[in-house]
């Protein structure tokens, strides 16, 4: 898809190959069937790309789902290494580069509709590091794993409504280390804490939905 092409139908989807700063970047973009008031746009960024994630992910793709459900135009994509997008992994640093391209991709074809940036693991903490400069009007985290990036420097809290949500059986991100990290955030973001749910959501993405689908509707800006 070039500058000039429109957006896929309201309903539809479309798999694209977009410019980024390592080659080309691999996406999927899914339009509303009924766009919401006003319109906007919602990037989801997939978890670690050296353990599997790419932007099939079933987290990721719960999340976009949600997004376009309550009326948003949805854009997956893989960071670069992953399917066909090019380059190489690069520690979250080139990948917020292409989380930010992505950004200004889809606002060259929607001028000024308001973004809902959102991440899962790998993918949280990539966002939240492009937050700074997307300046998304709402910002979802899912499993945020700051212990992780532990050698960088806490990013600075989205200048909008952010979701956290996190389960409190998580084997992989552990809740009490993500709790801690929030609480360093003024003010905090809203936390959704699911029992019995691991990383990965197995069984529970009805209620990753739900908690996602019910955030954007109260804070989506008014026309």
């Amino acid at each position: 898809m070039n500058p000039t092409d429109s957006l896929p139908a309201p309903g539809r989807s479309e798999r694209l190959l977009l410019r980024g700063a390592a080659g080309r970047i691999e996406a999927e973009l899914a339009m509303p069937a009924a766009p919401a008031a006003p319109p906007g746009f919602a990037v989801i960024c997939h978890p670690h790309p050296l353990y599997g994630g790419a932007m099939s992910n079933k987290v990721a793709y719960a999340l976009a789902s949600a997004a376009q459900k309550s009326g948003l135009a949805a854009l997956r994509f893989n960071f670069r290494g992953v399917g066909a997008s090019e380059g190489r992994h690069d520690e979250g640093r080139g990948e917020t580069e292409d989380t930010l391209a992505v950004v200004e991709w889809m606002r060259a074809r929607m001028p000024g509709a308001p973004l809902l940036l959102a991440g899962f693991s790998f993918g949280a903490f990539v966002s939240l590091k492009a937050a700074a400069r997307a300046q998304p009007r709402l910002h979802v985290s899912i499993a945020p794993p700051f212990k992780y990036f532990a050698h960088e420097p806490l990013p600075p809290r989205p200048p909008c409504p952010w979701l956290v949500v996190h389960g409190v059986d998580d084997e992989v991100v552990a809740y009490a280390d993500t709790q801690a990290a929030l609480d360093a955030y003024d003010p905090p973001p809203e936390l959704v804490t699911l029992d019995g749910v691991g990383h990965f959501f197995h069984g529970r993405l009805a209620d990753l939905q739900q908690a996602v689908g019910g955030f954007i509707r109260r804070h989506w800006p008014a026309p």
